[in-house]
Formats: structure tokens, sequence, C-alpha cells
């Protein structure tokens, strides 16, 4: 028997600017159904930051509990390998893909076992969504490539969710929308987002954007038109729009949804990168402002589909968009942990290229 000592990135719920490394100690004297996991890495992107201002609200800070309840940890997206195990048919020396804290290791509780995934079944996330507690066995999936791993875990978590929105609109006839317009245009999903509207072809997405990150959403050319948050009031008002609103701006939402009134058709509220200017109005011209859970979409194609179709649509489009995204994207490494704050915090800031991948391993 022998401990580990965990270095983990913790954040303050109530102040997230606030942040520091902790020790947590793993025994590795596992009782039944216990697997230790080493992190290899993980990518740290505006929709980690999301998960944190959305917090105990949509359940995030309780994927990786901390004792003290003033402290969280931010789920990411990443690969890790099993280095201990309890559990009948996970094997050590796995790589799985999946949520995992910032962390160099962390214990779960597995279960659910079959021969593509197992899932973590901790007490604690009895009642959230499992869509977060699954780990998927990367020899298993027929779409993994060893090349593409850094931009899987920056882009195949919030690919699954642009895809999902693509398709609900779809699914939903796009509530008799004519238009996609998308907020925080340079954010990844929001690129994600917009290379599935392009690739479906039966709509066309407007990007909005800081004027500072305009030139380079328009070089990705996935957009039909982009344009800043000051030239909102240009858009034209009589073509019926659904909104995806990645900002999570009172101001920006407000201004569509009186500038588009009765046009707006659906408003879909996904991210919150605005975290300085978070929507508070409740009544809104329009459609009324609504939160977008993945899992949902999900679930009612699994079962409309079956999950293995399902899983090789998704798939498929996923290595069209990392194909995309590499003659678009530089992958940025970082292995100091000292580092770690700083990168942190310029993403939290809203400040960090939209151009760059970052990849973090404690």
């Amino acid at each position: 028997m022998s401990v580990i000592n965990s270095q983990v990135f913790e954040v303050n719920k109530l102040k997230l600017q606030s942040t520091r490394m902790s020790i947590t100690p793993i025994n590795n004297n596992l009782v039944e159904g216990e697997v230790i996991l080493k992190v290899d890495k993980f990518a740290l992107t505006a929709n980690n930051i999301s998960y944190g201002i959305a917090g105990d609200s949509l359940g995030y800070w309780r994927f990786f509990p901390v004792q003290d309840e003033q402290w969280g940890r931010l789920p990411v997206m990443g690969f890790a390998d099993v280095i201990f195990s309890n559990c009948e048919g996970v094997e050590v020396g796995e790589r799985v893909w999946g949520f995992m804290p910032m962390a160099t290791h962390f214990k779960i509780s597995a279960g659910k076992v079959s021969p593509t995934n197992f899932s973590d079944v901790s007490s604690y996330r009895a009642d959230l969504s499992p869509f977060y507690a699954s780990f998927e066995r990367v020899n298993k999936n027929p779409f993994y490539q060893s090349k593409n791993e850094d931009f899987e875990i920056l882009v195949r978590g919030l690919y699954t969710t642009a895809w999902l929105i693509d398709d609900f609109m779809f699914d939903n006839q796009y509530f008799d929308a004519k238009q996609y317009i998308i907020t925080s245009a340079s954010s990844k999903t929001s690129i994600a987002l917009a290379f599935a509207i392009q690739e479906r072809g039966e709509r066309p997405a407007i990007g909005i954007t800081s004027k500072v990150n305009q030139a380079f959403v328009e070089s990705l050319q996935c957009y039909e038109q982009v344009i800043s948050y000051d030239d909102i009031e240009s858009l034209d008002p009589n073509i019926p729009s659904m909104i995806v609103d990645m900002a999570g701006s009172q101001t920006v939402l407000s201004l569509i949804h009186h500038h588009f009134s009765e046009q707006l058709r659906y408003s879909c509220r996904v991210g919150l990168t605005h975290h300085d200017d978070i929507v508070t109005e409740e009544r809104l011209p329009g459609a009324k402002p609504v939160f977008f859970f993945a899992p949902n979409q999900l679930k009612k194609r699994t079962v409309e589909f079956g999950t293995a179709e399902t899983m090789k649509k998704m798939g498929i489009s996923l290595l069209s968009y990392i194909e995309f995204c590499r003659s678009r994207m530089t992958i940025e490494h970082t292995l100091d942990k000292n580092k770690i704050d700083a990168i942190y915090q310029n993403v939290l800031s809203g400040k960090a290229d939209a151009s760059i991948g970052l990849i973090i391993s404690l």
C-alpha cells in the first residue's frame, strides 16, 4: 500500500480569479470497483470557464468535489491512463478519454463497464448526467487516431455540443427561422457550430465577435457573415432568426432580442464567455431564452438511431472538423505547473488567442 500525492489546480467558486494548487493524497489500497487514473494531458478553453460560471446551477462543481466547499475543480477534457484497478473488466494500462479534473491523478468508483467505456458511479454523481461520467476506452473507438489526441481534447467535447445544437435545430425545422445568429463567434464552440452548420448546408450563420477578433473569424470562412458587436443593428430585423448565445452577455442578448423582436424565433443559450455581464433580465422580446442541454438531444438520437449509428455520425463529422482545425489552429503545450495560473487567467479574461489550442500536463 502506498499514497499518491495528486497535484490539483483548484478555483475559488465565488471568485474565479482566485486559484491554488493543492495536494490530494490518494491511497492505492482500493476497495472493489475503484480505479486510479493518471492524467496525461487536458485542454483548457473558454468552455471550461463557462462550467465555473454556471457552477452549481448545472452541477459542474459536483463532478470532482472538494472538502472545502469554497473551492472547486473545473472539469476538463483529457486523456488519462489506468494505473491501479480493482474493477473487473478495467485493466491497468488502458488509455481513456473523458472529463477529468485539472490534476495529476484522480480516483473513481468504476461501473457500467462495457467493451467501449466505463463510468464513474460514485454516489455523489447519482443525480448528475451520465454523459459527463463516462470514460471512453480509446482502443475501442474506431475513429481514434493518436495523431489527433491534442485536437480531440480541444474540440471533441465542444464539437459534440455544437453538432447536437445544429442537430436539435434541424430536428425542430429550425423553428421556422432562416438564419443563425451566433455570439462570441471566435470561441471554439462557436467555430465548431459554424462548421457543423456549414457542413449541413441548410441555413447560413452570422457570427458576432469583437473587432479585435473579426479578421481571424472571417479568415475561417465558415460563417456566411461576420460582424462586430457594434454592428448588430445593421442586420436585417425582418429575417426570421435564431440566436445561439455563447457570450451570455446581458447587453448583447438584450440588443439582439430587441432588434429582431418577434422575428427571433428561438433563443438558445449555451456559453458564458462574457462573464462580466451575465444575463439577468428574464423578459425579452421574441422567443424566451432557453439553455441548451446537450445530453437531452444525445439521448433522443441514441433512442432513435441507436448508440452505434449516432456515434458514427458524430465521429465522421468530428474527423472532418479536426482536419479543418489542423490547418487553422496552433497547438501550445505546457508542462510547467507554475505557468498554469497565468494561462488560466488569460482564458478567464477573454484575452487568450483564439487561434491557439492550449494543452496542459501537470
